[in-house]
């Protein structure tokens, strides 16, 4: 018998050939056989039709094929083989598409063998509230800002992340770290905090407590997280530089890293309202065939992607994508009209090489606050 006769006619084959490769994946090779050689997303079901596992690739065939071959050792990846039934392919035309589609699949149908982006949802914002006496609040959801008045900065890839980017907020602006409800006109029996006590808090709580000076405190921290953080920046590298003078480099270290959590958060926040606020962006990059993928956003979702083949006029194509485009409502600005993760993904592709914009709808530029924080967050 040769090689052939037992479906070994390339090296991939030899090596789902090989001992290495269980008998669940030698049954299941042929879940990849009528793959298209594109790009795109991937989805493993099970004989339910529930998604296993959602994956994205340049040639969607060569990457299902390559979990029936000694090459995937994971064990995870193992026990799903051994349930699926069936594999779906979704091709894209362009890599960012299928970016996108991904994300989108693993949040809609929450698949048990990926690991990653299954709770888009859970995310964390810092707030700077809206009561008596604001202070600043970790949360998870975003309300109006226009109609109530509240800041937010984010998302946050932790809570520790959140909480290190308040500290250096307070530092420079000493809010108060209590979530007690204050009153407009606190009695006059009400006592501070120890952190009063050690003049640390302006201690709005008590009838003594200077809340004109609060005030401006609470006004300096909204300039802040609408981006102006240089007197953050300043206080900070003051902080910083008395430690190291008391030779104190681990706790300066520390500093230095709650001002790089609210520089990037700062950052992040700004470049989502950018794309969150503006009604249509229509971007296109060239590609090595001499062509153009273009995409379609709209308020900080992919909206549509196609690929202009080489020779087909751009703008034609271009204006047919746009009367295609899905239609997008508008969300509360920062948060894109989309999951946060895809609008990332959208971001890191306007920055790519040879992207260019086409037209944009809105805002004149994808702008930021020039003192946002963008030369800390990036060094």
């Amino acid at each position: 018998m040769c090689s052939s006769d037992l479906g070994v006619s390339t090296l991939e084959d030899l090596q789902a050939f090989s001992a290495r490769v269980s008998a669940a994946q030698r049954t299941k090779r042929h879940l990849a056989k009528d793959l298209p050689d594109a790009p795109g997303v991937y989805i493993f079901q099970d004989p339910q039709g529930t998604a296993l596992y959602v994956g994205r690739s340049r040639s969607i065939r060569t990457r299902v094929r390559s979990y029936f071959t000694a090459a995937e050792q994971r064990a995870r990846m193992a026990e799903m083989i051994r349930i699926a039934d069936k594999v779906v392919p979704v091709v894209c035309a362009t890599d960012l598409e299928a970016r996108v589609r991904e994300l989108r699949l693993i949040a809609a149908e929450q698949p048990r063998y990926n690991r990653r982006s299954r709770r888009p949802e859970a995310q964390t914002w810092l707030k700077l509230t809206v009561e008596s006496a604001p202070r600043l609040s970790v949360v998870r959801t975003v309300a109006d800002p226009e109609s109530t008045g509240a800041r937010y900065l984010g998302p946050f890839p932790s809570r520790h992340a959140a909480q290190a980017a308040a500290e250096a907020l307070v530092l420079a602006h000493p809010l108060r770290t209590c979530t007690t409800a204050i009153a407009q006109r606190p009695r006059a029996s009400a006592a501070g905090c120890a952190l009063a006590e050690l003049g640390r808090c302006l201690a709005p709580c008590t009838a003594g407590g200077d809340r004109a000076a609060y005030a401006v405190h609470v006004d300096a921290v909204r300039d802040a997280m609408s981006g102006d953080l240089r007197s953050v920046v300043e206080a900070v590298h003051l902080r910083m530089a008395r430690l190291a003078e008391e030779e104190r480099y681990e706790d300066a270290a520390l500093w230095r890293d709650r001002l790089a959590a609210l520089a990037s958060a700062s950052l992040r926040t700004h470049r989502l309202r950018s794309l969150a606020s503006c009604p249509e962006l229509v971007a296109a990059c060239p590609t090595e065939a001499g062509g153009w993928e273009v995409h379609i956003i709209r308020f900080g979702r992919l909206a549509a992607a196609g690929s202009c083949p080489p020779g087909q006029p751009p703008k034609a194509f271009v204006d047919t994508l746009v009367q295609t485009a899905e239609h997008v409502t508008a969300s509360i600005a920062p948060m894109p009209a989309a999951l946060t993760e895809e609008t990332g993904q959208i971001l890191g592709w306007l920055d790519g090489p040879g992207v260019r914009l086409v037209r944009i709808d809105g805002p004149g530029e994808l702008s930021v606050p020039r003192w946002c924080g963008g030369d800390i967050a990036t060094q």
